[in-house]
């Protein structure tokens, strides 16, 4: 009797601890010069790809955002060239609630991307042409600017490059260094952290002129680093080490050469990539990726709503969410894990102007 009621138990407990691996937090960051106010959160069940709406918090143009590692604070842009800054947001994952803490300038116009490491958080200002850095108290509440680098020339597109653009700032998985893409430069910029400061570490790479580096993603182990760069639409593959890259393979991600390459990712299981393109034949081009070496090859291109300006995939790389700007939705894809190759499930989340999801 007593062997019938403690299994009973197990299996109460397991099916607990499934449902709470099914279901995750999902926030989203818009523009919020239509209907939309804020950062919206949502419960996402990982099996069936439905969305749940929980909470919303207003806040002028929080086009990107990012979770701290507990889950329990959300780093968020106040993209705006008036009042530029890098908002502190608490989570409550229990309810999906969310409540400003905090509001800090950037001193840069128009925040586009925000990271952390737990102990600082970064701001690439795209209009502003610089990185911001923000020292971070130890339970992450608070936060200082404490430094600023600054983008520079020498792109060849002088309509799109005419003044200094950084798009991307992120923490490398060694922990030791920043990558930052900076647009206008066609370069990419070498930060070693030190003390909770940055040190200009010089070049990591330099990419072809009128390429407009925009986002960069590490491979599951750390060795490949892969760059989407908006202007040529190209997705260039490098080796990673020790704060510096090495270029081993470029491929093209917009073949409809619209100029407007936005976003890229890898599943978690490091097996294939994406990479969107707007302006043109709006879509997401699907790469299978050699895991010794790195490489891509296209396997696939899904079309998708207006704009896809971002998107992200589940943690059980079950589903990939993309924010279409201008459809007015999140579109939910079903991805198979063998060809990686997307199908719409047809459940869009429907939101104004999305252009940022995290899980």
């Amino acid at each position: 009797m007593m062997q019938r009621k403690f299994f009973t138990f197990l299996c109460l407990m397991l099916s607990i601890a499934s449902y709470a691996q099914q279901q995750i937090d999902l926030l989203v960051g818009t523009y919020t010069d239509g209907s939309s106010c804020g950062i919206y959160s949502y419960q996402f069940d990982q099996l069936t790809g439905k969305a749940t709406p929980r909470d919303s918090l207003v806040l002028k143009n929080p086009s990107f955002l990012t979770f701290s590692a507990d889950k329990r604070l959300v780093y968020a842009v106040g993209e705006t060239d008036s009042k530029p800054s890098l908002n502190i947001v608490r989570f409550d994952r229990s309810n999906g609630h969310l409540q400003r803490l905090e509001s800090i300038p950037t001193e840069g116009a128009s925040p586009c991307y925000v990271s952390t490491n737990g102990k600082l958080a970064l701001t690439a200002n795209y209009s502003g042409g610089s990185v911001s850095v923000f020292e971070l108290q130890k339970n992450g509440t608070k936060g200082a600017l404490v430094q600023r680098f600054l983008g520079t020339l020498g792109g060849s597109d002088l309509s799109r490059q005419e003044k200094p653009h950084m798009h991307c700032a992120l923490f490398t998985p060694d922990g030791k260094f920043v990558l930052a893409t900076d647009f206008s430069a066609d370069r990419i910029c070498s930060y070693r952290i030190k003390d909770n400061r940055l040190i200009a570490n010089g070049l990591a790479d330099q990419i072809s002129a009128g390429s407009g580096p925009r986002h960069l993603t590490f491979s599951p182990n750390g060795k490949f680093c892969y760059l989407i760069s908006e202007l040529s639409g190209k997705v260039t593959v490098f080796s990673y080490r020790d704060g510096r890259l090495k270029e081993l393979q470029t491929v093209v991600s917009d073949s409809a050469e619209a100029r407007g390459a936005g976003d890229i990712h890898l599943s978690p299981d490091g097996k294939f990539l994406y990479s969107s393109n707007r302006l043109k034949d709006d879509g997401i081009a699907i790469f299978s990726v050699d895991k010794s070496t790195g490489k891509l090859t296209l396997v696939g291109y899904q079309p998708t709503g207006i704009h896809p300006r971002h998107f992200n995939i589940t943690p059980n790389g079950r589903y990939l969410l993309c924010a279409c700007r201008d459809s007015g939705k999140i579109q939910v894809f079903l991805r198979d894990p063998k060809t990686g190759l997307l199908s719409d499930t047809h459940q869009d989340i429907l939101i104004d102007k999305a252009v940022c999801v995290q899980f």
